[in-house]
């Protein structure tokens, strides 16, 4: 028969390898949930970031930076004319008509030079700033002042027979786009402007005829 000394011995023992075997367990689990929680800042961190820029090119960046104020004078241009009273109901809507589709237009192309690292051009309603105006029909400050003074159908003429050349050179512009470009956006933004102007081209051509 053991002592009670020996017993006292044997759960001493028995009492230590525990001790370790769950000590060991414990360790084991730490280092687990080490390697898991790892592995997971990894993979956040390894994810491929979405918003990737489209690929653009030179003529992308010049398309949207001269035509950003080639927008913005057409919309001074339907502006001046959208407070004068007595003009022909024709050309006031198609004066709003510009203006509601060129402003969201504007915004586009800032976005786009945004995210393709090119400077903004500041904002100019006229021609300064911008090489071959004459070729892109933007108006002088001579004509846009001749413009703020006219009044009735001699203002609507001046309107629509400026607007004609200036929607002439935005074809030009987004024909060189879509000649040139790389930016699928922009490009699609090119064919649009050519279908749209080319459309209201004729529309004031109907108008002027029958002033």
């Amino acid at each position: 028969m053991l002592s009670k000394r020996s017993l006292l011995a044997g759960t001493a023992a028995v009492g230590a390898t525990l001790a370790v075997v769950l000590s060991g367990c414990s360790d084991v689990g730490t280092e687990s949930a080490e390697h898991d929680h790892g592995s997971h800042e990894h993979e956040t961190t390894s994810a491929p970031a979405d918003g990737a820029q489209s690929a653009h090119n030179e003529a992308d960046a010049t398309f949207a930076r001269d035509m950003i104020p080639h927008h913005e004078q057409a919309i001074v241009m339907s502006d001046i004319i959208l407070v004068k009273p007595d003009i022909d109901p024709r050309v006031t809507e198609l004066a709003t008509q510009i203006k509601d589709a060129q402003g969201p237009e504007i915004a586009t192309m800032q976005g786009w030079l945004t995210q393709w690292g090119v400077q903004t051009p500041s904002g100019h309603a006229g021609h300064g700033g911008m090489s071959g105006h004459a070729e892109m029909g933007m108006m002088t400050d001579q004509q846009l002042e001749q413009l703020r003074q006219a009044q009735g159908a001699d203002a609507a003429r001046q309107f629509l027979e400026g607007m004609i050349v200036h929607h002439e050179g935005a074809v030009r512009m987004a024909q060189t786009e879509v000649d040139t470009g790389q930016a699928e956006e922009a490009v699609h933004l090119a064919h649009e402007i050519i279908e749209t102007q080319q459309r209201e081209i004729a529309t004031m051509k109907e108008i002027l005829d029958s002033l």
